[in-house]
């Protein structure tokens, strides 16, 4: 049954049975895309763990690599040593293979929010699911949201550290390194993602992971992801993920978002420029019928998530600058 859950989900199909065992532990399905691990016993190193993916629909490659995490786990191959909450974030969007049906779902993860509509109802239920999770294990807390990106990257896998108050654990850098993130991504401010809700409401050690481009189902080349497999599994089976060096990760902070303000809006550089691409000083990035040029200024900066085709008020770019590695 468990192994089958994430075809039933994604077609739609309804099981009855809501419950199961395995032999390290139970499984919960709390609502449609919504799969809890209980350990029978957790291990030394166990985290309470939310693994998510399918925050935007057409992001295959997490999709698949959770499938593959729960039948290596109805298989025998992986045991049940931590709590863990496995999320399936937009359906339908799934279904169809789109980022979003209305609105982007990665925007909408705040307690004040107060649009209504499919993705916020969505939103209401997986803030609402977490909070629960968290409030019922004491273990530390923690959030890998799992993505793909739109475009090509200069560095094809890396993390995104949320803004928020609660440091990063060193070893935290030392297990994204061993599972092959290449770059790292700080956060400038309150940005509203899952991984986001996560780090600011409950202090957990959060991270939106970028794990290549965005591909349709079975075109994906999980081979490339079986460090951060590797990674999952320790979690799952609550024991000391494998560690490396950070020092071959780069790091980048965030010092400017750039927003569309207008339908007069333009980015300035071509749609298949990679992330992480760098512009140099006087570089006219975008124009705007409302905000103005933007123009690179005082220092090269890197463009990373570029968009134009994003809604009015919304984020077209992120503009960030090589910065040292954190301090252990």
């Amino acid at each position: 049954m468990l192994s089958d859950w994430l075809n039933l989900t994604l077609d739609g199909s309804e099981s009855g049975a809501r419950e199961g065992r395995l032999a390290s532990g139970r499984y919960v399905i709390h609502r449609p895309g919504i799969l809890e691990l209980v350990p029978q016993e957790s291990r030394s190193h166990a985290n309470a763990c939310v693994i998510s993916a399918g925050i935007h629909g057409n992001e295959t490659a997490p999709i698949e690599l959770v499938g593959d995490l729960l039948a290596r786990l109805e298989a025998g191959l992986l045991a049940i040593g931590a709590p863990v909450l496995i999320i399936l974030g937009n359906l339908p969007a799934i279904r169809t293979g789109q980022r979003f049906c209305t609105t982007n779902l990665n925007r909408l993860f705040r307690r004040d929010l107060a649009e209504e509509g499919d993705e916020p109802q969505r939103a209401r239920e997986l803030m609402a699911t977490v909070d629960a999770f968290y409030g019922r294990h004491p273990q530390p807390r923690l959030h890998y949201d799992l993505h793909t990106a739109i475009r090509d990257s200069r560095y094809p896998r890396f993390a995104v550290e949320p803004f928020g108050d609660t440091a990063t654990r060193p070893e935290q850098w030392r297990w994204l390194a061993a599972a092959d993130i290449q770059a790292v991504l700080h956060q400038h401010q309150h940005s509203w993602t899952f991984s986001h809700y996560s780090k600011h409401y409950h202090q957990a050690q959060a991270f939106t992971l970028e794990l290549g481009k965005v591909r349709a189902f079975g075109d994906n080349d999980l081979a490339t992801l079986q460090p951060m497999r590797a990674l999952l599994e320790a979690l799952i089976a609550g024991t000391e993920p494998p560690a490396t060096d950070p020092g071959n990760m780069i790091f980048f902070r965030v010092a400017h978002e750039l927003m569309r303000e207008s339908e007069d809006f333009a980015l300035c550089v071509p749609d298949e420029t990679p992330n992480f691409t760098r512009f140099e000083v006087g570089t006219r990035l975008a124009r705007d019928g409302k905000a103005g040029d933007c123009i690179v200024s005082d220092a090269p900066l890197a463009v990373v998530f570029p968009n134009a085709n994003v809604e009015i008020g919304a984020r077209a770019a992120l503009l960030a600058r090589e910065t040292r590695p954190p301090d252990d």
